[in-house]
């Protein structure tokens, strides 16, 4: 879920004294602004000490001298920002983790963050393929024991559907796509599942969730497709009683995505990718960020599409046939987040770029930031940076995909999200081990200085082959 700053205690006020903590955690957070603006998700905060925490996803990681076993880190947050000197790395291999690593199961897939066992402490679900998942619980002490969640599970994304405060997780896998409230048992089993579409597993792509029509209960969004057609996006609307069996079309062919208030008018609106009824036309693409704005019936026809081309946005759209196993055009709007940079009230929009050509250099990647305001989701503001932008270390190197994924939290406890990008191609000893850059956000936007830079070898974890930083926590 997409972080959105709150006005609350600060962290040192609140460090060490977990019921505190929990308290906080265990309440709504409201984002700065009207009195109709759209409920906040909570702080992803694994040891209930104020800060948000960043998970890492290195699902293609060899570990033990198991292929493909993959792993996840988690840093902590702190004063200082992300505290890289004490990361948990987690795997099979872990003691406390159920089974064993495995080739090719890419532990760490996909990873959701949510309170689900109403204890006031962030857990962290996470699943691979072919698999037995994993809720990892939170402690004052951090991520410290773990339960398999029933099934396979092939995504997993996490929420409040019926806006009873405890934490639900929707899954797709064994059983089709699944919508499981809470609060969880310390087994892993959700107070009830039900099942929405038993046999399209296989046809859904990505899930979003959030509260597109401001009646305090998180609605669910998938995409997807059969083939090379991509589906409509579909708006499963959050009730008393979980998610409403039925769909509605957004209109729009988009992948992956996030919900956010971006104009604070009460509703959240959609930001996702627009790639058209063909999907495989996004191989060659400059990209775009399709934006559906909510309403009280959910999604709107006000829409607003934003690309490298838009006023204000730094930049030029660039389509090229892909080669040599590379991404083919800017790929913009691979990746987005949402979170308030500024600390205005407004969330704005991270968006990744991971095919951007730095000069000569092919597919470097770049990020874009794009400020909310009341106006809506526009360039008017927007930031661009990538691995050659003064004061970002590292260098523009071909492959890179610097945001591929995108992340916005307040690690510091500032009351302005940071920005933490992935870069999967980054090279280290081995070839593709991967690298995270996490910016800081002020009054004017997310700046060079203090910038915190780390691979794995920095956090004690797996290199050969990690794409560490091919995806963070939902």
């Amino acid at each position: 879920m997409p972080l959105r700053t709150s006005r609350r205690t600060t962290a040192r006020a609140v460090a060490g004294c977990a019921a505190v903590a929990a308290a906080l955690l265990a309440a709504p957070l409201v984002t700065a602004g009207p009195a109709a603006a759209a409920p906040e998700a909570p702080v992803v905060d694994f040891n209930g000490d104020g800060f948000a925490d960043l998970v890492i996803n290195a699902p293609r990681a060899t570990v033990s001298g198991t292929e493909g076993a993959g792993y996840v880190s988690v840093v902590y947050g702190s004063e200082a920002g992300a505290d890289t000197a004490h990361p948990q790395v987690i795997s099979r291999t872990t003691t406390w983790l159920p089974a064993t690593a495995k080739t090719g199961t890419s532990f760490g897939q996909t990873t959701a963050a949510r309170d689900l066992d109403g204890d006031g402490f962030a857990d962290l679900a996470i699943s691979g393929f072919n698999d037995a998942d994993v809720v990892l619980w939170g402690s004052a002490s951090g991520l410290t024991s773990a339960s398999a969640l029933p099934g396979r599970v092939n995504r997993v994304a996490d929420g409040d559907f019926n806006g009873d405060g405890e934490g639900d997780l929707v899954t797709t896998g064994d059983g089709g796509l699944q919508i499981k409230l809470g609060p969880f048992t310390r087994a892993g089993a959700a107070a009830t599942t039900a099942t929405l579409a038993a046999d399209e597993e296989d046809e859904i792509w990505d899930l979003t969730v959030g509260d597109m029509n401001g009646d305090g209960k998180d609605d669910l969004i998938t995409t997807g497709g059969f083939e090379e057609m991509s589906y409509q996006a579909q708006w499963w609307k959050g009730t008393s009683t979980g998610v409403s069996s039925t769909a509605r079309a957004t209109g729009y062919f988009t992948l992956g995505g996030v919900v956010a208030d971006v104009n604070l008018d009460g509703y959240g609106d959609y930001v996702a990718r627009d790639v058209g009824q063909v999907s495989e036309v996004r191989d060659s693409e400059a990209g775009n960020v399709r934006v559906v704005y909510g309403s009280a019936t959910g999604p709107s026809t006000r829409t607003a599409k934003i690309t490298q081309n838009t006023t204000g946005v730094p930049g030029v759209s660039e389509a090229e046939s892909p080669s040599d196993g590379q991404y083919g055009g800017d790929q913009f709007g691979t990746s987005v987040a949402a979170g308030d940079v500024t600390g205005d009230g407004y969330p704005d929009i991270a968006v990744g770029v991971p095919g951007e050509d730095i000069g000569s250099v092919k597919d470097a990647g770049a990020v874009v930031l794009l400020k909310g305001g009341a106006a809506g989701l526009t360039g008017t503001g927007a930031q661009a940076f990538n691995q050659s932008s003064s004061g970002v270390p590292g260098a523009s190197e071909t492959g890179d995909a610097f945001g591929r994924s995108v992340s916005l939290l307040d690690v510091n406890a500032n009351d302005r999200a940071d920005l933490a990008v992935g870069a999967p191609g980054e090279d280290g000893t081995y070839a593709d081990s991967g690298a995270v850059w996490v910016f800081r956000g002020s009054k004017s936007g997310l700046v060079t200085t203090n910038i915190t830079a780390f691979g794995p070898a920095k956090l004690k974890a797996p290199v050969n082959g990690a794409r560490f930083g091919t995806a963070f926590a939902q």
